[in-house]
């Protein structure tokens, strides 16, 4: 890597756009783009860019797609825990105030 690997020397070598982050739609579409555009394609970065509508440069989208192999990397090594949701400690909630008037024998 050019730019010393970390990722807040990545981050503040990026672009304008790429600063102010990806929105949930930036991602959608460049997840389809990768299905269009697979490694085969010739000036796959560009053609990636180009399906973007031109909101993210070749080199962005390129840095885009090795960070999320890097997190896939590190999700699939076990090393990024399972995350906790709201709906996770409602359901621990709701049982633990249903049981309290229940007698176990």
């Amino acid at each position: 890597m050019a730019s010393g690997g970390g990722s807040s020397s990545s981050n503040s070598s990026r672009g304008s756009s790429s600063s102010r982050g990806w929105t949930q739609r930036q991602n959608k579409q460049f997840e389809c783009a990768l299905a269009v555009y697979d490694r085969e394609t010739p000036d796959r970065w560009h053609n990636v860019a180009r399906y973007m509508g031109g909101a993210k440069s070749a080199d962005e989208v390129r840095r885009h797609f090795e960070q999320l192999v890097a997190d896939v990397a590190q999700i699939e090594a076990g090393r990024v825990p399972f995350p906790r949701y709201a709906a996770d400690d409602d359901a621990a909630a709701a049982t633990s105030s249903r049981t309290k008037y229940l007698k176990f024998q």
